[in-house]
């Protein structure tokens, strides 16, 4: 059966395209299309859509206010429809903070429309499935090796796709100040991993920024890999420091969760990876190589993931020591992020 989808904008022109590209796939139906908000709240009643394409910007109630009372009410996968200006950013990453399942930027400047659409049509499918109920990987694929008492990790590495920036600030509004540095890998464009990084830095406690080359990676600080670039790892004067790289994609992804956790991984340094809600395998091929130099690999489960392609896949590697819903995951981590007594800064 076609995924049910409501198109929200203001533009006719936007909503005309964004009907027929969607109606070109023979898996999504447009069973309605609205130009404000109240006519959209009238429209979701009637229809119970599927899918709700959003425009971030909107007259009279914007696109944020309708989102959250879209979540409060009838919750329903949303994809934000923005502009690339900073406004529109700014204003996106609200949005998927609050709840929206992905992003599709509107057509502009050498952009080809079939772009547009190929990713709009990509997106909405994904959302159409977000709550994937498959069965979970069996329970036999965690690991039940136990762990030494004083076991100190020196890391904390967090991967994550869709769904992953209300759940990466979920997990880092949990972490005490003296927790271990943060490396994260959201999959997110080019010019949305820095305002996401100041977005979390004036709600956390935390030190949060976009990753820099060659920085010392000291506890209390998280850095976000910046989107275009892989975030790595390595060793200087026996010290942890954040490499950035211009290497080609990894599982599909620059950045990827793959490249982070092998780059640790090589290190030989433990740390703790979390892979949360995702679509696909990123970060899989990492756990492996993680688990086998002594590292702890934990993954969301199903029930909270917004979608459950990433925990999944590292589940089914063998070498996923936890599997935790999302409230947990920054509790178990805080178990292991005491101050490390052993730890002194690179001098500068």
């Amino acid at each position: 059966m076609a995924a049910r989808v409501l198109i929200v904008d203001d533009s006719t022109v936007m909503r005309r395209m964004m009907r027929s590209m969607l109606d070109a796939d023979p898996d999504l139906q447009v069973v309605a299309a609205a130009e404000d908000t109240p006519s959209a709240r009238a429209l979701i009643k009637q229809h119970d859509p599927d899918v709700v394409t959003l425009d971030v910007e909107m007259p009279g109630m914007n696109g944020l206010e309708f989102l959250q009372k879209i979540m409060q009410l009838r919750p329903t996968p949303v994809i934000m429809v923005s502009s690339l200006t900073t406004k529109g950013a700014d204003t996106t990453l609200a949005a998927l903070q609050i709840g929206a399942v992905d992003v599709v930027h509107k057509p502009g400047g050498t952009r080809p429309l079939a772009e547009f659409g190929a990713t709009l049509r990509e997106k909405v499918r994904l959302a159409a499935g977000v709550n994937d109920r498959r069965p979970a990987a069996p329970a036999r694929a965690v690991s039940q090796s136990p762990l030494p008492t004083n076991w100190r990790p020196e890391i904390i590495a967090i991967g994550a796709s869709t769904g992953g920036v209300s759940a990466v600030t979920d997990v880092l509004r949990g972490l005490p100040l003296h927790a271990p540095p943060v490396l994260i890998v959201q999959h997110m464009p080019e010019g949305f991993t820095g305002r996401f990084a100041t977005r979390l830095n004036g709600q956390l406690p935390q030190q949060v920024a976009e990753a820099q080359d060659e920085e010392p990676l000291l506890p209390g600080t998280v850095r976000i890999a910046p989107g275009g670039a892989q975030l790595g790892v390595a060793l200087r004067a026996g010290h942890l420091i954040s490499r950035i790289v211009s290497a080609p994609q990894m599982s599909g992804h620059r950045p990827s969760v793959d490249f982070l956790f092998d780059a640790l991984a090589r290190t030989g340094r433990r740390g703790l990876a979390v892979i949360l809600t995702g679509m696909g395998r990123d970060g899989a091929r990492g756990v492996g190589a993680l688990s086998a130099q002594g590292s702890i690999c934990i993954v969301q489960d199903q029930e909270t993931s917004v979608v459950f392609g990433m925990p999944r896949a590292a589940i089914e590697t063998g070498k996923v020591h936890q599997i935790l819903p999302l409230p947990a995951i920054a509790p178990y981590l805080c178990t292991f992020s005491k101050p490390n007594p052993t730890h002194s800064p690179i001098a500068s």
